[in-house]
């Protein structure tokens, strides 16, 4: 074989490993039971909406 063909083979190979890493990543976060936080701790400063008129 080619060291091309080896090289191009490998990084096939990690790329494959690479996605299949990615879904079983975004399946575990996905799975979890992700609850909003309760309005009472949001502390967000009232917006300031300023206009300038020329």
């Amino acid at each position: 074989m080619e060291r091309s063909k080896i090289i191009a083979i490998i990084t096939g190979a990690i790329s494959i490993l690479l996605a299949i890493a990615y879904l079983i990543i975004v399946q575990i976060l996905d799975y979890r039971d992700m609850k909003p936080a309760p309005i009472s701790q949001v502390n967000q400063p009232p917006a300031i909406i300023a206009y300038s008129w020329h």
